[in-house]
C-alpha cells in the first residue's frame, strides 16, 4: 500500500520507483510484486528487471540474496499499511467511527488498485509457515505492529488494557479476511460490512464497560 493511504499501480508505481536510488527500488519493487503473488512466485530475474536494477546491485545491497530483500520489503510494506491504519484511525477521535473509517479506506485502496494490492504480507506470510523463518517472523511482527496501533486508539478511549488488546487483534484479523474476500469477489462489500460490524463490537465495549 501506498504511503499516503493510497494504492500506487501501474505507470505511476514505475516512476514513483525509477525516481529512487537502487536499493530503494529494489525493496518497493519486491514489496510490490510480493504482495500480488508472495515470495516464490516473484523470480529474482523480474525482481531485478521491473526496478531497473542488476543482480550485482541486488547481492550488492542484500549480500543474503533474494531472501534478505525479502525481509526488507516485507518491513516495508509493514510500514505503508501502518501509515493508512494511522490516517483512518486519525480521522475520527471516536474509535468505532474510526476503526470503520479504516474499512473504507481499505476498500477504497483495494478498488483503486483493480483489486490487486491487498495485504502487503498476507501472501507471503502463507506461503513461508514453518519453511522460511526469518521472512515468517517479519511477517508475523507487521501483524503485531498493526495491532498494537488499533489498540493504542482504544486505550487512548479508556479502553482497558486487555480488553484493547483483544478488540484490536478482533480488528485486524477481521479486516485482513474481509480484504481477501473483497479482492476475491472484486467488491467493496465484504470490506464495508465488517467495517460496520466491527464498529457496533468496538461500541458494545465502550458502552457496557467504561462508558458515560
Amino acid at each position: 500500500m501506498a504511503t499516503a493511504g493510497t494504492k500506487t499501480t501501474g505507470t505511476a508505481a514505475t516512476a514513483t520507483e525509477a525516481a529512487l536510488g537502487t536499493r530503494d527500488r529494489l525493496v518497493r519493487t519486491a514489496s510490490r510484486l510480493m504482495q500480488r503473488g508472495g515470495y516464490e512466485n516473484t523470480p529474482v530475474k523480474q525482481l531485478v528487471r521491473e526496478a531497473e536494477a542488476t543482480l550485482g546491485s541486488l547481492y550488492h545491497f542484500f549480500p543474503g540474496g533474494k531472501q534478505e530483500l525479502a525481509v526488507a520489503a516485507i518491513h516495508f510494506g509493514d510500514e505503508e499499511f501502518a501509515g493508512l491504519l494511522r490516517i483512518g484511525l486519525a480521522a475520527h477521535p471516536d474509535p468505532a467511527q474510526a476503526v470503520e473509517g479504516v474499512a473504507v479506506l481499505l476498500a477504497q485502496a483495494l478498488e483503486a488498485s483493480d483489486w490487486r494490492d491487498g495485504c502487503p504480507v498476507t501472501a507471503t506470510a502463507l506461503e513461508t509457515i514453518g519453511r522460511l523463518p526469518e521472512l515468517q517472523a517479519a511477517c508475523a511482527t507487521a501483524f503485531a505492529n498493526w495491532q498494537h496501533l488499533v489498540a493504542a486508539k482504544l486505550l487512548a478511549s479508556g479502553c482497558p488494557e486487555p480488553d484493547a488488546r483483544d478488540l484490536a487483534m478482533t480488528v485486524i484479523n477481521t479486516l485482513e479476511g474481509a480484504e481477501m474476500t473483497s479482492q476475491v469477489t472484486r467488491s467493496r462489500t465484504p470490506l464495508l460490512v465488517a467495517g460496520r460490524h466491527l464498529a457496533r463490537l468496538v461500541a458494545s465495549y465502550g458502552t457496557a464497560s467504561y462508558g458515560p
